[in-house]
């Protein structure tokens, strides 16, 4: 009997350091998941700040493209009403400047015409003397005056 007591004694041994190597190797086990599974989180708390971040770049840039097109929209408007002011200012001086020179055409052809008046011969003296002889005036003078206007381009 002595010989079974001892031989129970080692079985329980090794049932115990099985008992204990096998919860040893469940508590690594364990540990390599807890450990693996932190790794995981970390890398997916990781994935959601970098697509937030990039949503919050993402919108910043669609708001600065909203208010460059808006700036660049207000520049080109202010450009077009400038433009519109030039063109009515350029028509207007245009027009003034071709107003004033056919105003000074009409007073030039004026003072012809009041020139021309007092140098034509009045229709009452058709006949004139010279050298003792009388002379007939045989053309009419016509009532219109005839004369040349050259106009110059300043």
């Amino acid at each position: 009997m002595g010989s079974k007591c001892c031989k129970g004694g080692p079985d329980e041994d090794d049932v115990e350091r099985q008992r204990r190597r096998k919860l040893l190797l469940a508590q690594l086990h364990h540990g390599k998941r807890v450990k693996a599974a932190g790794q995981i989180q970390a890398w997916w708390r990781g994935v959601l700040v970098r697509r937030t971040l990039l949503v919050a770049a993402l919108r910043a840039w669609m708001i600065q493209c909203w208010w460059r097109t808006l700036v660049q929209r207000r520049i080109h408007q202010r450009r077009q009403a400038l433009l519109r002011v030039y063109v009515i200012q350029e028509q207007a001086t245009v027009k003034l400047q071709s107003c004033i020179r056919m105003w000074q055409c009409r007073q030039c052809y004026r003072q012809m015409c009041n020139a021309l008046c007092l140098f034509q011969v009045p229709e009452s003296s058709l006949a004139f003397q010279t050298d003792g002889f009388l002379q007939v005036q045989y053309a009419i003078p016509s009532k219109q005056p005839e004369f040349h206007i050259e106009i110059l381009s300043i």
